[in-house]
């Protein structure tokens, strides 16, 4: 299946939410690099998250806490550079959204001139309630992000479900209609039951993004990484794998070095 994206206009906040009231679904893609997001841009994917998953996908760390607001301008500057349609959100990362609004806001507003992205994502529900307002309030797109939060990771100290037990579920509920209330244009639902996904999701006005949040949400977004299949080792139940890169990537790679060893690369054609 081809899509094509020729004429078509740039998505925006206020087109997700109509997506969301006709009830079309909304596909979204992490990208990092200038060439995975032309690709994935032009393939028709309707949101570019340059997620603070770099932290791990392109910077080797064990968590997301090690990627800084500098890494995260650098990835979301090469996105925007290579995206016509898609909208381009781009992370916060860890510590630049914490309890400090205008400290926050000037991360935030550094963030969007520095990259040219769409709009931000920033993880938290209540406890930085001040801090999303400050934000939303000068003019800056917010995506709240619930659930599973990968920068509370020393904070629960496991990456399990969230949201399983009535008080647990009943705070996220909260959280994601203080987001709504505070004017967030969606908001990512990170590994929580199905069920309770979709609950949230017809009980907002905004659209819902999930990753291991069943299919009731809006949208769906994946790692691209995962997606393509170039990290064998990293297999959990929401992932669906649409191709084998690691496969096909080895292959190549072991047929260029067999070229050079045997002295087939360059030939007589590829040589000036």
């Amino acid at each position: 299946m081809s899509v094509h994206t020729e004429n078509k206009k740039k998505v925006t906040t206020l087109q997700l939410k109509k997506m969301k009231q006709s009830g079309e679904k909304i596909s979204m893609l992490t990208a990092y690099d200038f060439t995975t997001a032309q690709i994935i841009d032009a393939a028709g994917i309707d949101v570019v998250l340059v997620g603070d998953s770099a932290s791990n996908t392109m910077m080797g760390n064990p968590t997301t806490l090690g990627i800084t607001l500098d890494h995260m301008i650098h990835y979301g500057r090469s996105v925007v550079n290579a995206t016509k349609r898609a909208l381009v959100i781009v992370d916060m990362p860890f510590g630049t959204v914490s309890g400090n609004p205008m400290k926050s806001l000037d991360a935030a507003i550094r963030m969007m001139q520095e990259t040219g992205a769409d709009a931000i994502k920033i993880e938290g529900g209540l406890e930085i309630k001040d801090d999303v307002k400050k934000i939303i309030d000068a003019g800056i797109p917010v995506m709240a992000h619930l659930g599973l939060m990968p920068q509370s990771i020393n904070k629960y100290g496991t990456y399990a479900i969230r949201g399983k037990d009535e008080v647990e579920a009943q705070k996220l509920m909260d959280d994601c209609l203080l987001m709504e209330e505070l004017g967030a244009f969606g908001i990512l639902l990170e590994k929580i039951p199905a069920k309770l996904a979709t609950t949230i999701s017809e009980k907002i006005t905004i659209p819902t993004i999930g990753i291991g949040a069943g299919s009731g949400t809006d949208g769906q977004v994946l790692v691209i990484q995962d997606a393509l299949g170039m990290n064998k080792e990293f297999s959990p139940k929401f992932l669906r794998r649409y191709a084998d890169l690691s496969a096909i990537m080895t292959e190549a790679t072991q047929h260029y070095i067999a070229d050079v060893k045997a002295k087939n690369f360059p030939n007589e054609n590829e040589s000036y």
